[in-house]
Protein backbone atom coordinates (compact mmCIF):
# COMPACT_ATOMS: atom_id res chain seq x y z
CA UNK A 1 0.00 0.00 0.00
CA UNK A 2 2.91 2.35 0.74
CA UNK A 3 4.58 1.77 -2.55
CA UNK A 4 1.01 2.51 -4.41
CA UNK A 5 0.79 5.66 -2.05
CA UNK A 6 4.21 7.08 -3.10
CA UNK A 7 3.11 7.11 -6.83
CA UNK A 8 0.80 9.61 -6.16
CA UNK A 9 1.75 13.37 -5.74
CA UNK A 10 1.51 14.45 -2.16
CA UNK A 11 0.33 17.87 -0.17
CA UNK A 12 3.90 18.55 0.27
CA UNK A 13 5.08 17.99 -3.27
CA UNK A 14 1.90 19.95 -4.77
CA UNK A 15 3.40 22.63 -2.23
CA UNK A 16 6.68 22.58 -3.89
CA UNK A 17 5.31 22.57 -6.75
CA UNK A 18 3.79 26.02 -6.30
CA UNK A 19 6.40 27.10 -4.42
CA UNK A 20 9.56 26.51 -6.90
CA UNK A 21 7.57 27.16 -10.13
CA UNK A 22 5.37 30.46 -8.53
CA UNK A 23 6.46 33.20 -11.00
CA UNK A 24 5.94 30.36 -14.00
CA UNK A 25 2.15 29.47 -12.56
CA UNK A 26 1.43 33.25 -12.00
CA UNK A 27 2.42 33.93 -15.45
CA UNK A 28 -0.23 31.64 -17.22
CA UNK A 29 -2.52 32.69 -14.81
CA UNK A 30 -1.96 36.70 -15.68
CA UNK A 31 -1.40 35.63 -19.13
CA UNK A 32 -5.31 33.81 -19.00
CA UNK A 33 -6.97 36.66 -16.91
CA UNK A 34 -5.27 39.55 -17.76
CA UNK A 35 -5.67 41.22 -14.81
CA UNK A 36 -3.19 40.78 -10.88
CA UNK A 37 -6.51 40.27 -8.82
CA UNK A 38 -7.74 37.77 -10.71
CA UNK A 39 -4.62 35.77 -11.66
CA UNK A 40 -4.01 35.71 -7.98
CA UNK A 41 -6.92 34.37 -6.98
CA UNK A 42 -6.71 31.72 -9.56
CA UNK A 43 -3.49 30.95 -8.45
CA UNK A 44 -4.62 30.80 -4.93
CA UNK A 45 -7.44 28.42 -6.22
CA UNK A 46 -5.29 26.21 -7.88
CA UNK A 47 -2.97 25.50 -4.54
CA UNK A 48 -6.16 24.84 -2.57
CA UNK A 49 -7.57 22.28 -5.53
CA UNK A 50 -4.23 20.42 -6.04
CA UNK A 51 -3.37 20.23 -2.30
CA UNK A 52 -7.44 18.78 -1.50
CA UNK A 53 -9.34 17.65 -4.10
CA UNK A 54 -7.51 15.34 -6.70
CA UNK A 55 -5.31 11.92 -6.81
CA UNK A 56 -2.84 12.06 -9.57
CA UNK A 57 0.50 10.61 -10.15
CA UNK A 58 3.23 12.44 -8.86
CA UNK A 59 5.13 12.98 -12.68
CA UNK A 60 1.80 14.42 -13.61
CA UNK A 61 1.61 16.98 -10.62
CA UNK A 62 2.71 20.18 -12.16
CA UNK A 63 0.96 19.50 -15.34
CA UNK A 64 -2.33 18.86 -12.69
CA UNK A 65 -1.19 22.63 -11.35
CA UNK A 66 -1.33 24.10 -14.34
CA UNK A 67 -4.48 22.41 -15.40
CA UNK A 68 -6.50 23.42 -12.17
CA UNK A 69 -4.95 27.12 -13.12
CA UNK A 70 -6.46 27.15 -16.52
CA UNK A 71 -9.98 25.89 -15.09
CA UNK A 72 -9.85 28.33 -11.99
CA UNK A 73 -9.34 30.89 -14.98
CA UNK A 74 -12.21 29.46 -17.11
CA UNK A 75 -14.56 29.97 -14.23
CA UNK A 76 -13.44 33.10 -13.13
CA UNK A 77 -13.64 34.52 -16.94
CA UNK A 78 -16.36 32.22 -19.21
CA UNK A 79 -14.02 33.12 -22.04
CA UNK A 80 -16.81 32.21 -25.47
CA UNK A 81 -15.81 31.56 -28.91
CA UNK A 82 -19.07 34.13 -29.65
CA UNK A 83 -17.05 36.99 -27.76
CA UNK A 84 -14.18 36.78 -30.65
CA UNK A 85 -15.68 38.91 -33.28
CA UNK A 86 -12.43 39.37 -35.41
CA UNK A 87 -13.04 38.37 -38.83
CA UNK A 88 -11.55 35.32 -39.58
CA UNK A 89 -10.50 34.79 -43.57
CA UNK A 90 -8.29 32.73 -45.27
CA UNK A 91 -6.51 29.63 -44.28
CA UNK A 92 -6.50 27.72 -40.92
CA UNK A 93 -2.83 27.60 -39.95
CA UNK A 94 -1.35 24.51 -37.92
CA UNK A 95 1.85 26.02 -38.06
CA UNK A 96 2.61 28.75 -34.73
CA UNK A 97 6.36 29.57 -36.75
CA UNK A 98 4.81 31.04 -39.61
CA UNK A 99 3.02 33.95 -37.63
CA UNK A 100 5.35 34.21 -35.03
CA UNK A 101 7.86 37.12 -34.13
CA UNK A 102 11.44 36.06 -35.29
CA UNK A 103 13.10 32.46 -34.84
CA UNK A 104 11.83 30.51 -32.14
CA UNK A 105 8.43 31.68 -31.54
CA UNK A 106 8.77 34.61 -30.13
CA UNK A 107 5.39 37.09 -29.00
CA UNK A 108 4.73 39.90 -27.73
CA UNK A 109 3.52 39.95 -23.56
CA UNK A 110 1.41 43.42 -24.64
CA UNK A 111 0.25 41.85 -27.40
CA UNK A 112 -0.91 38.63 -26.26
CA UNK A 113 -2.71 40.53 -23.24
CA UNK A 114 -5.13 42.51 -25.66
CA UNK A 115 -6.14 39.25 -27.16
CA UNK A 116 -9.82 39.18 -27.17
CA UNK A 117 -10.41 36.55 -23.99
CA UNK A 118 -11.35 33.28 -26.38
CA UNK A 119 -8.48 33.77 -28.63
CA UNK A 120 -5.96 34.90 -25.72
CA UNK A 121 -7.21 31.12 -24.04
CA UNK A 122 -6.98 29.44 -27.12
CA UNK A 123 -3.52 30.64 -27.66
CA UNK A 124 -1.92 30.25 -24.37
CA UNK A 125 -3.48 26.95 -23.90
CA UNK A 126 -2.62 25.38 -27.34
CA UNK A 127 0.10 27.53 -28.63
CA UNK A 128 2.14 28.24 -24.82
CA UNK A 129 0.98 24.81 -22.94
CA UNK A 130 0.68 23.03 -26.08
CA UNK A 131 -2.96 21.59 -25.01
CA UNK A 132 -4.54 19.53 -28.24
CA UNK A 133 -7.49 20.94 -29.97
CA UNK A 134 -9.29 18.35 -28.63
CA UNK A 135 -8.10 19.18 -24.53
CA UNK A 136 -8.84 22.71 -25.29
CA UNK A 137 -12.47 22.29 -26.74
CA UNK A 138 -13.33 20.36 -23.81
CA UNK A 139 -12.11 22.85 -21.11
CA UNK A 140 -13.57 25.71 -23.08
CA UNK A 141 -16.62 23.91 -23.49
CA UNK A 142 -17.20 24.65 -28.00
CA UNK A 143 -16.06 22.44 -30.31
CA UNK A 144 -12.13 21.86 -31.96
CA UNK A 145 -13.48 24.21 -35.02
CA UNK A 146 -14.18 26.82 -32.40
CA UNK A 147 -10.14 26.16 -31.23
CA UNK A 148 -8.98 26.21 -34.64
CA UNK A 149 -10.51 29.47 -35.84
CA UNK A 150 -9.55 31.35 -32.40
CA UNK A 151 -5.89 29.69 -32.99
CA UNK A 152 -5.94 31.12 -36.22
CA UNK A 153 -7.25 34.41 -35.00
CA UNK A 154 -4.95 34.94 -32.40
CA UNK A 155 -2.15 34.05 -34.39
CA UNK A 156 -2.86 36.53 -37.09
CA UNK A 157 -3.78 39.45 -34.65
CA UNK A 158 -0.08 38.30 -33.16
CA UNK A 159 1.73 38.14 -36.54
CA UNK A 160 0.31 42.10 -37.15
CA UNK A 161 1.11 43.06 -33.90
CA UNK A 162 4.42 41.81 -33.83
CA UNK A 163 5.57 43.87 -37.45
CA UNK A 164 4.63 47.18 -35.90
CA UNK A 165 5.84 47.26 -32.11
CA UNK A 166 8.82 45.71 -31.58
CA UNK A 167 9.82 44.83 -28.03
CA UNK A 168 12.22 43.18 -24.95
CA UNK A 169 8.72 41.78 -23.61
CA UNK A 170 8.31 38.39 -25.42
CA UNK A 171 7.35 35.30 -24.84
CA UNK A 172 8.88 32.15 -26.12
CA UNK A 173 6.72 29.36 -27.38
CA UNK A 174 9.45 26.11 -26.40
CA UNK A 175 8.90 22.96 -27.45
CA UNK A 176 6.78 20.21 -26.21
CA UNK A 177 8.53 17.92 -23.47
Amino acid sequence: MNAQANRYASREDFHTIFSEHRTELYQLSFLLTRDPARAERCLVSGIEDCVTENRVFREWARSWAKRTIVQNAIRELKPRASQSTSPLSGAMFSDVDQHSKGPGGHFEIDAVLRLADFNRFVFVMSVLEHYSEHDCALLLGCSARDIREGRTRALKELATSSQTEPSDNQLFVQEKN
